[in-house]
């Protein structure tokens, strides 16, 4: 267990004013996650002059935070001796090509075959411990059924690092897909808002109140009822480019989920997506230890590029 203690005073009075979750997880980085933190203050375990308070308390001088983080639990998920295409690893990173059908982390009903039991395997010791739990440092996650790269840290000071450039949005991400119909534009920009939808929880929805949700779209061939995307994201929201291109009726190609509705002809019903036509393409970041810029390139998988191929036919 390790206990913490801090006071707002002169050395901190630029947290005054400033939320308690927001300053903790500044004041705590790396060694502990601001979900982590939000979880904690959520189970009344963290404490401002002595009584626990919510996450929106604005801080003031001379308050007393103490909070006790508990030690790293084991991941209870199994090593798995499963192959990686890997495009990039260090002592800090590993970057990954994840293959469509391939979930990220063990749930209900995917307990194996995960990445996360892969890279147990692949990783050894080598874990991330924030957030409380050994894992390998997922940071972020791509769908079940969407391809392509995808990073993961190795150890606390790159979790926050590549964690903080997520927040700030300074990661180079461009997907791959294909879409519904030809754009009448080379590049839009779509900027909607999404949070959880309403009635179905399972989906994301365009609304004004949700999170601020930016994808620059471009067309890189069009062939009258498709077109062949590239989209860099601004934000990285749930769901994010599937509920974008839906919302300006061009949904993906296969999307069992945002898909519904829409009229396609007869040879898009044929091609064999299995899922969302949807590829991480390129993945960029700033190393945490070194400061260098490293970008990567998952190569199109099969299905998409037989896709490609028939859609190109005359």
């Amino acid at each position: 267990m390790n206990e913490y203690k801090l006071i707002i005073d002169d050395e901190y009075e630029e947290y005054e004013g400033v939320r308690l979750d927001k300053a903790l997880s500044e004041l705590l980085e790396p060694t502990v996650s601001r979900s982590f933190i939000r979880r904690l203050i959520d189970n009344g375990e963290v404490y401002v002059n002595g009584s626990s308070r919510k996450a929106s308390y604005p801080l003031s001088p001379g308050d007393t935070l103490t909070l006790t983080v508990p030690d790293a639990k084991a991941y209870e998920a199994t090593p798995e001796n499963i192959p990686l295409d890997i495009l990039y690893e260090d002592e800090d990173v590993i970057v990954v090509n994840k293959p469509k059908g391939m979930v990220v982390h063990p749930a209900a009903g995917h307990m194996t075959g995960t990445l996360v039991n892969a890279l147990m395997y692949h990783c050894g010791d080598s874990l991330s411990g924030i957030n409380g739990i050994l894992r390998p440092g997922i940071v972020h996650r791509i769908d079940k059924d969407t391809s392509g790269s995808l990073i993961a840290c190795k150890n606390d000071m790159a979790h926050a690092s590549i964690a903080s450039q997520l927040r700030e949005h300074s990661m180079e991400r461009t997907y791959r897909a294909i879409c519904l119909g030809e754009l009448s534009e080379k590049d839009i920009t779509i900027d909607a808002a999404i949070a959880r939808h309403k009635e179905d929880r399972k989906r994301m929805a365009i609304n004004p109140s949700g999170k601020s949700a930016v994808t620059h779209v471009h067309m890189l061939e069009g062939y009258g009822d498709s077109s062949y995307i590239e989209c860099r994201l601004e934000t990285g929201r749930t769901h994010q480019i599937r509920v974008h291109m839906e919302s300006i009726r061009h949904p993906l190609l296969g999307d069992e989920v945002y898909y519904r509705g829409r009229q396609a002809s007869g040879r898009l019903l044929r091609l064999d997506t299995c899922g969302q036509a949807l590829h991480a393409y390129k993945l960029g970041f700033m190393h945490p230890h070194t400061g260098k810029y490293i970008e990567t390139v998952a190569p199109l998988p099969g299905y998409m590029v037989s896709a490609l191929d028939k859609l190109r036919e005359i």
